[in-house]
């Protein structure tokens, strides 16, 4: 009898160790059967939404007219090029529509492009509280500058936007046009050696770049990198990450993180990204514990640069900006320069201003090229820049001397609008935006996300819930309805009456707006004043960029003689636009550079 109970016992026991063998392997595979299915409804989910609202913002943009699209799904998905050809396609597409049309990326980006100030003026002035900034063109920027003013929306932006204005007072702005003088001279010592040497034909945007760099870290935080004459960490990861951002933009499978982190591009990214924060962060964290120490500013007044007045700056209630939020705002300037987001007396927002390093190096690049192009007007500019520097008993431009070159102010505006360094600025709206015609661009619509859902958000999968609003400046300013001959390089566009009687958003370089909120502040030392209301001003930013502009292009004609020259590798004077962060040229831009003697400057001055 007990052989027969160890039998059995050893048989039950036999099975129970195959049964839960099998349960063993039962067990991964329902879980991967009930993950699998998990993922194929969220999936389809996922595309039945998105289906569904590209067929909702189809039909709620018909009021705008189409170009023609390859399909109703893919819509005009690889037709925007950032190339000559792709400004080539937006000349047509202002010739034919006029003033606006609808643009669809695929079912994923649904878009207005306006190039009529009749339509961009509603947008740019659009109330702060009902405005946002779009994640097609910002969301790339928030790893390098976090929620600065550039990126934020609401009560953040309007308190960074009182705590920031002081470091944009005239009175600091005067003080930088010491720092323009004294890059553009290092600029132009190294194009004199160049052509001692012979080499009188000079690809100018490298060089460019470089001095206003150069400029733009001696005013934000007092730093020499001399990085005109040699290499700088600092500056090559600049540079690399404005690079690494034009290639994501191309690549629409980057724009979701949590792919390009992945990548061999978004590992460089991070890497030049460090090497930029610990930059920033140590100058801050040096500064406040100088600061800290000495119970005053690192340096006297008058000498102050960017870091040292924001870190000084307090709202009403006695508190100031944290160093994170220093560092976010640091970077922005040196990204952006004055990238700022102003308002009206209304709280309106003005779209970014940009004019920061490369923004301000394109600017003078084309400015140098059209009037290398047109050597009458370049003539008649240089003898405006000689009669003001005979005055002189020094070779620098003043703060004051700005206001005495008229027409060369003229020759910038127009290659301004001839060639803008930026092409186009985006905005999404929170209400319905009405427009002329019974046009209207739908608000984005804040919908409830059910948990199925919440980890697509999560990976930045969901399609943005808006239509994004890209104002074309380059469409603006080449709209023969808005300007006459607007290929056309006429610097007397800007003089008197015709200039006057123009829309205040024909010509928006900055972006928006002729006027912009500043905050009235008190008689203490301006790195140290209080916000209290609100007055009227012109944007500090615009003034910033035309500053270095009038400075670096006046010192330049009073220096050099300027003919287009040959690309080495084209053998062609042949210059093509390339559209990327800023307005840049194929292969480079190229200029024959003659230093001027100074019989013949006597001479330009005699004619």
């Amino acid at each position: 009898m007990s052989s027969y109970l160890t039998v059995v016992f050893v048989s039950a026991r036999a099975r129970m160790s195959l049964l839960l063998s099998a349960l063993s392997w039962a067990g991964p595979c329902q879980v991967l059967l009930v993950a699998g299915a998990g993922l194929v409804s969220v999936v389809t989910v996922w595309t039945a939404r998105l289906l569904l609202q590209h067929a909702r913002f189809t039909q709620r943009l018909s009021c705008f007219s189409k170009p023609h699209a390859d399909s109703w799904l893919i819509g005009h998905l690889g037709q925007m090029q950032s190339t000559e050809e792709g400004l080539l396609q937006v000349d047509e597409l202002v010739r034919t529509h006029k003033h606006s049309c609808s643009w669809f990326l695929g079912p994923f980006y649904h878009l207005v492009r306006l190039f009529h100030p009749d339509f961009t003026k509603p947008l740019l002035l659009a109330p702060a509280g009902i405005t946002l900034k779009d994640e097609l063109i910002y969301g790339h920027l928030r790893p390098w500058l976090g929620q600065s003013l550039l990126l934020s929306n609401g009560e953040a932006w309007a308190r960074r936007r009182r705590l920031l204005t002081p470091a944009f007072h005239f009175d600091i702005l005067r003080n930088y046009v010491a720092t323009f003088n004294t890059s553009a001279d290092t600029m132009h010592e190294k194009w004199r050696r160049l052509a001692a040497e012979g080499r009188t034909t000079v690809e100018i945007f490298d060089h460019v770049t470089l001095m206003t760099l150069d400029s733009l870290l001696k005013c934000a935080f007092s730093y020499s990198s001399n990085c005109q004459e040699s290499r700088s960490e600092y500056v090559s990861a600049i540079v690399e990450l404005g690079d690494l951002l034009i290639e994501r933009r191309q690549n629409i499978l980057h724009h979701w993180d949590w792919v390009y982190w992945q990548t061999r591009q978004g590992k460089r990214f991070r890497r030049a990204l460090n090497v930029v924060h610990s930059f920033t962060r140590e100058v801050v964290q040096r500064r406040r514990a100088l600061i800290n120490r000495s119970d005053s500013t690192s340096a006297p007044p008058g000498k102050r640069d960017f870091v040292d007045i924001i870190l000084l700056s307090k709202d009403g209630d006695g508190r100031g900006l944290a160093d994170e939020e220093i560092e976010a705002e640091a970077n922005t300037f040196m990204f952006a320069g004055e990238a700022r987001k102003s308002t009206t007396r209304h709280n309106r927002p003005r779209a970014p201003s940009f004019a920061g390093h490369d923004t301000t190096a394109s600017a003078i690049c084309w400015t140098l090229y059209n009037l290398a192009r047109h050597p009458h007007f370049q003539d008649k500019c240089r003898r405006e820049v000689l009669e003001l520097m005979g005055g002189h008993q020094h070779q620098g431009i003043e703060w004051d001397d700005l206001a005495n070159l008229p027409f060369t102010t003229m020759c910038i505006k127009e290659a301004l609008r001839l060639h803008s360094p930026v092409q186009a600025v985006t905005r999404t709206y929170t209400q319905d935006m009405p427009l002329p015609g019974n046009r209207t661009v739908p608000k984005g619509e804040a919908t409830l996300v059910t948990n199925s859902e919440l980890f697509l958000v999560l990976l930045h999968l969901l399609p943005p819930p808006g239509a994004i609003c890209l104002v074309s400046i380059y469409g603006t300013h080449h709209n023969p309805d808005v300007w006459t001959d607007p290929h056309e390089f006429r610097p007397q566009r800007f003089e008197g009456v015709s200039h006057e009687s123009r829309s205040s958003h024909a010509f928006i370089p900055f972006s928006s707006g002729p006027r912009c909120c500043f905050v009235k502040i008190s008689s203490a030392p301006f790195y140290a004043r209080v916000v209290t209301r609100c007055v009227c001003r012109n944007c500090i930013g615009q003034k910033f960029a035309l500053a270095e502009l009038r400075v670096v292009v006046a010192l330049t004609l009073h220096r050099f003689r300027l003919s287009t020259g040959v690309n080495p590798k084209s053998g062609s004077e042949e210059v093509r636009r390339l559209p990327q962060l800023v307005l840049r040229a194929e292969g480079g831009l190229w200029l024959q550079l003659e230093p001027l003697s100074p019989a013949d400057m006597e001479a330009a001055h005699s004619a």
